[in-house]
């Protein structure tokens, strides 16, 4: 249950509250707090959720963690590696939950999508995972939006939306960490006075032992898609909304083996479709992907054990998200 809300200033605390009671009431309106600092020292808040942009999340991670609220870190979840880790030991030291907010790693469809990949006969060895997450952004996006501050959101497009495509390629791999990262700044832009330019297209390549690799793009250029396709020495997995899904009522994805058909001098490629649907809706809806974040994440802080899955993956991708940073800028 939502009990409160924190902004700097209690009468967006409040709009904000009106706002959410207008669409979807709850039966006990949340309280408002003029500050931060006012919701962590609150005996009736358990958890948090923390929006707060990258740039300025470390200090409220350690903060909340200091005054025993678990929580749900947006991503990215840190500016480097070393923010995080250091926000990660301030949850062990005060044994609260860490979850960082990727949606789609609780949606049921993974579940499916698991047992496809993992199907030696349908997919095989994995050689190959491509994904894209893209959005043209509108010209004020680029002057207004925070996530085109460079001090605000020092990733840009590769933490806002990067992150999904590297977390999809290491869950693919089981977690396995690549051997050589490559990546590529495409386009950038820089506020007017901007301290750094932003990204603002990004391509990134990961190298893993065996073979397989995982190529992303991600950008606020180009139009909106975000598909995933995992492919194997007998078929490929192929999913067209992996991060949030289009179909309002039902979700899937597609397993596919093409087949070369020959008679004389004559061919045809033949593909073998299966589709595999999931009912679960894609948004405001006790199925969706969100509410089963939220619910999963309630269950385990009152199970009153810490999963360590979790802030292990975040640790992981931020890493590979930081490691193609460093490549594209040959540090």
């Amino acid at each position: 249950m939502v009990v409160a809300v924190a902004s700097r200033d209690r009468e967006r605390a409040l709009r904000f509250i009106e706002g959410c009671q207008g669409y979807a009431p709850m039966p006990s309106v949340p309280q408002a707090f003029g500050s931060y600092e006012e919701l962590l020292a609150s005996k009736n808040v358990d958890a948090v959720y923390i929006p707060l942009p990258t740039g300025l999340r470390k200090e409220w991670v350690l903060r909340a963690a200091a005054a025993g609220k678990h929580f749900v870190c947006e991503k990215p979840c840190a500016s480097n590696v070393a923010d995080l880790q250091e926000m990660l030991e301030a949850c062990r030291h005060h044994g609260v939950q860490f979850m960082d907010g990727v949606m789609f790693m609780h949606s049921r469809r993974l579940e499916s999508m698991r047992a496809a990949v993992d199907d030696s006969a349908a997919i095989g060895s994995i050689r190959r995972i491509t994904s894209a997450f893209t959005f043209a952004a509108p010209p004020e996006f680029f002057s207004g939006n925070i996530r085109a501050d460079a001090v605000l959101e020092p990733h840009g497009c590769l933490g806002d939306l990067g992150w999904y495509c590297i977390r999809f390629s290491l869950w693919a791999m089981r977690w396995q960490m690549p051997e050589r990262i490559v990546g590529r700044i495409l386009a950038q832009s820089q506020l007017p006075g901007g301290s750094a330019p932003v990204l603002t297209e990004f391509s990134g390549e990961l190298l893993f032992e065996g073979g397989a690799s995982a190529g992303f793009f991600c950008s606020f250029l180009a139009q909106n898609q975000e598909w995933a396709q995992v492919s194997g020495t007998n078929g490929y997995l192929r999913v067209e909304d992996f991060v949030v899904p289009f179909n309002a009522h039902e979700i899937g994805f597609e397993v596919d083996s093409l087949e070369l058909v020959k008679a004389g001098c004559e061919f045809k490629m033949e593909p073998h479709v299966r589709r595999v649907t999931i009912s679960e809706h894609s948004q405001a809806h006790p199925s969706a992907q969100e509410s089963n974040l939220y619910r999963a994440f309630a269950n385990q802080v009152r199970s009153g054990r810490l999963n360590n899955d979790w802030p292990e993956w975040a640790l992981k991708t931020q890493t590979v998200m930081d490691g193609c940073l460093k490549a594209a800028r040959g540090l």
